[in-house]
């Protein structure tokens, strides 16, 4: 599924989110899966990943950025 990451698009549906990618081939992987719920937004804010819930709560989910060069799995960057 593609997810808008610009702070204002909310999710629309339920999503169980494991990593991110960027279309210039980047991927933010979470240390561990969370939940988007209905009306989330996500956003990259100096470089970390944060989640706005439809009530205002901000969280900072933990993770690492990394790169898909090829295919195979991620690679640390």
């Amino acid at each position: 599924m593609r997810l808008v990451a610009d702070g204002a698009t909310p999710t629309s549906r339920l999503v169980l989110v494991n990593d991110l990618e960027t279309d210039d081939g980047y991927a933010f992987e979470l240390t561990s899966p969370i939940f988007l719920t209905v009306g989330d937004r996500i956003a990259f804010e100096a470089g970390r990943l944060v989640v706005v819930r439809a009530g205002r709560e901000r969280l900072l989910p933990p993770g690492d950025w990394s790169t898909r060069c090829r295919p195979g799995p991620l690679r640390r960057r």
